[in-house]
């Protein structure tokens, strides 16, 4: 019986736990078809959410599109119905030139041709009207020239100017002729005359100016022949630019004389959108440059501008072009703004634990972090965000640099006017010092005066303090970066490698020439010390000369 009931209750057993099974089966397959239905929710979702942003996008878009169009249509109109009214204007305009008092000239009737007038040097505003009543474009971009040291001056009275001249747009292009688009100067002195060319297009623009008020720049008064010139002026100063490597090698003030050529005279093209837009990004940091993009049509690539500028570590000048484009709402200005400081600096202590040969590397990271802090200073205050940006603590800590900067050269200073190393430089200012002397071991630190302050008293000056002698800290060169590294003269930490006396050669018996005793002829020559030439058979001094730079360029 039991046996019997064995045999019955196993299969029972074995159909239990086959049911169990499918159920755990059938368990996990819900489980599966729940986690596919939830992934295909999100994924379907996602799809609506990103469908749903590009429409709003695209919406959005497409209303600043039609409002953008609106605008234009309406500007199109107003410029229509305005152009009878503006020719009046500048009718009206040429005859109030016409009966304005001639320039005075130094001749009287039947003498030799006239001589350019010749301005007032006390009266910025007298020559330039004069020059320019006078359609002088040579003595005008002379004038300017001249006074470059005045260029607040120039820059106020430069358009009243310009609206004198009979024909502004063709006496602008031949007083920057001859050094835009490429300088044909025989003599190119001053080097680099950009800066003149930038000022002059930009004070040209009030003359070329619509007379209608509310037209205005808009509609630049420029004719078709002026308008010509303008475009084959542009078109040589790019193949130029391209036969040196590319506009993005440029001379930055070359390269924004070329764009404000393209806007005073309105010849951009479509096709150059790109080329403005590469010379906008390289040069992002002159203070034009934001207005000049717009002028140029690139509104519509200010956003990707603005990111390209952040990306590229440059948020100051994103800031500058976010202002410009009206683009605040999406490009904050203190969150960019606290962004370069951050990134300003880990880059200079990077550089200050960087340890250079010359010993500069705390110096350069000081300079680094005063020019970083007057930069966002200067920004918050020309966009009125004191409130937003409290600069006290910057002020405070640009301060701080200074007062280190000051104790620095203090220390230095005295540092150089101790001890025998300077008696040795004074030594040696008033002639040239003795071989045995320049051989022999310092008392000091027991290393042997370095050829370097064997020097004539025009190094020794330049070498102590002149104003344009830079001397850097531990180092003879007067700019550390082009030169290799002199050795540590002042508060050197390595004693110099000894140097064997200099032995003068064997006395040689001449014969007795009438005096009381003979006497020995001195030593004639000595080796030129650490190729020092000056051209004289013993002592050599001169200085290599200073590198050139080029001059501050104008903003």
């Amino acid at each position: 019986m039991a046996a019997a009931a064995a045999e019955e209750a196993a299969p029972a057993a074995d159909a239990i736990r086959d049911g169990f099974a499918e159920l755990e089966r059938q368990q996990e397959l819900l489980a599966s078809c729940t986690r596919l239905y939830q992934q295909l929710t999100e994924h379907f979702g996602s799809l609506e959410r990103g469908i749903k942003s590009r429409s709003d996008s695209l919406r959005a878009r497409r209303r600043v599109v039609e409002l953008r169009a609106s605008r234009r249509l309406d500007a199109l109109r107003r410029r229509e119905l305005s152009i009878d009214a503006s020719v009046k204007l500048a009718l009206s305009r040429l005859d109030a030139l016409a009966k304005s008092p001639a320039p005075k000239r130094d001749r009287e009737d039947g003498d030799a041709p006239p001589s350019p007038p010749q301005p007032s040097s006390d009266d910025v505003a007298e020559g330039l009207a004069a020059l320019c009543a006078a359609m002088d474009p040579a003595g005008f971009l002379a004038f300017v020239v001249e006074r470059r040291k005045e260029v607040d001056a120039l820059r106020a009275e430069l358009p009243a100017a310009l609206q004198r001249c009979v024909d502004p747009a063709r006496f602008a292009m031949d007083a920057v002729s001859e050094v835009f688009p490429v300088d044909r100067r025989a003599v190119r002195s001053p080097t680099d005359l950009a800066w003149a060319c930038v000022l002059i297009l930009e004070a040209v623009v009030p003359a070329l100016a619509d007379p209608d008020p509310e037209i205005g720049a808009a509609r630049p008064m420029v004719p078709q022949a002026a308008r010509d010139r303008a475009r084959g002026m542009a078109d040589e100063w790019k193949e130029a630019a391209e036969r040196k490597g590319g506009v993005e090698g440029a001379k930055p003030p070359d390269a924004h004389a070329f764009l404000q050529h393209v806007a005073t005279f309105a010849v951009a093209e479509k096709e150059d959108k790109e080329l403005y837009k590469r010379i906008v990004l390289s040069f992002s940091w002159r203070r034009q440059m934001p207005r000049l993009a717009l002028t140029l049509g690139l509104e519509d690539d200010m956003e990707e501008i603005i990111e390209e500028l952040i990306t590229k570590g440059q948020q100051l000048d994103a800031v500058n072009f976010a202002y410009e484009a009206g683009l605040l709402e999406k490009f904050s200005p203190v969150p960019l703004l606290k962004s370069y400081l951050e990134d300003s600096k880990k880059i200079y202590c990077i550089s200050d634990n960087v340890s250079t040969s010359s010993g500069q590397s705390g110096v350069n990271a000081n300079k680094k972090e005063q020019s970083v802090l007057r930069a966002v200073i200067k920004c918050v205050e020309d966009h009125k965000l004191e409130a937003e940006f409290p600069l006290e603590d910057l002020r405070k800590r640009l301060e701080e640099l200074e007062m280190a900067k000051t104790e620095k050269k203090k220390a230095a200073s005295s540092c150089s006017s101790g001890g025998p190393a300077s008696k040795r430089i004074k030594g040696s200012a008033g002639g040239a010092m003795s071989p045995s002397k320049a051989g022999r071991p310092s008392d000091n630190t027991g290393a042997p005066s370095s050829p370097a302050t064997a020097t004539s008293s025009s190094s020794t000056t330049a070498f102590i303090g002149s104003p344009a002698s830079h001397v850097s800290y531990g180092t003879g060169s007067p700019y550390s970066y082009d030169r290799s590294a002199g050795h540590a003269l002042y508060c050197g930490q390595s004693p110099l490698p000894m140097r064997e006396p200099y032995a003068y050669p064997p006395a040689v018996p001449v014969p007795n020439v009438g005096l009381g005793m003979p006497y020995q002829a001195p030593p004639m020559t000595y080796p030129i010390y650490a190729g020092y030439n000056s051209g004289l058979g013993a002592y050599g001094n001169a200085m290599p000369p200073a590198p050139a730079f080029h001059q501050a360029y104008y903003r």
